[in-house]
């Protein structure tokens, strides 16, 4: 693989509240590589937002604190970064796609005024110049007539044209590396594919690494080189994504794709992850997966949780039983 673009190390994140202190992130790693897509997989509440919103360096501080771990991005750690040089990376080489467009959208200006305003920012540039940019990059991101649209306020957009938008600002100063935090939420099947189609496009011309949060099994199939599970702020299983769908090493990563419907599934109800993630505040002695897992023994009950260890090329697991899961057709 080429040079990293980004490398996340032990990333460690805490919530300090007046019920106490909420682990979110609890030892993370991940890299990025030009033109690779990286998908960041995990139920509601498994860390996957807060572990982009440290990257991008816009944790609420406080409550928000890294507490460990590295972020070094074309080999310049992060974390610790004064704010004022922090505001010149984003965008510039790194930026951030939203869930929700219509709030990460400024409601009372123009969209083409907010796509312009990152070349006055970060290039310097003329009014003229930065508005013919802003129509140039709408251009390449697929809204029609940008030119007339230039002026058009976000909720004049449909949902998948403020997305689209979203999307023209954040590629405009071309980073190296894109996150797109569930980026098709609340669009219909065909603009979600779209959308997908478009971030695919867009890193085959410029060779950006790419970062997909997403909740959607059959988009990281389609999309992802690589894929990082998450569960209770840790990384479980991470590794290419063919070795991960044909031999999955950890029973959360088995729950999640047995439970994605096919044309195979049998009649009836499909296998569900029994139980509900463990609350951040306390999290259970050992594996913080043994409450709901099938296979769970005395080992991962107790003690410290299991590390990260490689099971295949690339292939790395935080189970004590990776090697019986890699073996078993149906843990169920």
């Amino acid at each position: 693989m080429a040079t990293e673009l980004l490398r996340v190390e032990d990333l460690q994140v805490e919530f300090v509240t007046r019920d106490g202190v909420a682990r979110a992130v609890n030892s993370v790693s991940f890299s990025v590589a030009p033109g690779e897509t990286v998908a960041v997989l995990g139920e509601s509440g498994s860390g996957k937002s807060v572990t982009a919103q440290a990257i991008m360096g816009i944790l609420d501080t406080p409550p928000a604190r890294i507490a460990g771990g590295s972020i070094q991005l074309l080999g310049r750690e992060l974390v610790g970064l004064p704010e004022d040089q922090y505001r010149t990376i984003r965008g510039e080489q790194i930026a951030m796609i939203f869930q929700d467009a219509l709030s990460a959208l400024n409601p009372v200006t123009a969209v083409g005024k907010q796509i312009a305003e990152m070349f006055r920012i970060h290039r310097d540039a003329s009014k003229k110049d930065a508005k013919d940019h802003a129509i140039q990059v709408m251009t390449q991101v697929g809204i029609p007539a940008a030119a007339s649209r230039y002026d058009s306020y976000p909720h004049e957009f449909s949902g998948g044209m403020r997305q689209r938008a979203m999307i023209a600002m954040m590629i405009a100063l071309k980073p190296q590396v894109l996150i797109a935090d569930e980026p098709t939420t609340a669009l219909d099947v065909t603009i979600q594919a779209q959308i997908i189609e478009l971030l695919q496009q867009l890193q085959s011309e410029t060779d950006m690494g790419l970062i997909l949060i997403t909740h959607d099994l059959g988009v990281v199939a389609e999309v992802a080189d690589h894929i990082t599970v998450m569960y209770a702020g840790r990384t479980m299983e991470e590794g290419p994504v063919d070795e991960i769908y044909r031999s999955t090493a950890h029973p959360y990563t088995r729950g999640l794709l047995q439970s994605i419907p096919t044309i195979h599934s049998a009649e009836g109800r499909l296998p569900a992850i029994p139980g509900l993630p463990p609350s951040l505040f306390a999290l259970p002695e050992g594996c913080a997966f043994h409450p709901r897992c099938p296979i769970s023994q005395d080992q991962c009950r107790q003690g410290a949780a299991p590390d990260l260890v490689e099971v295949a090329d690339r292939h790395r697991s935080r189970c004590w039983y990776a090697e019986e899961v890699m073996c078993s057709d149906n843990l169920r």
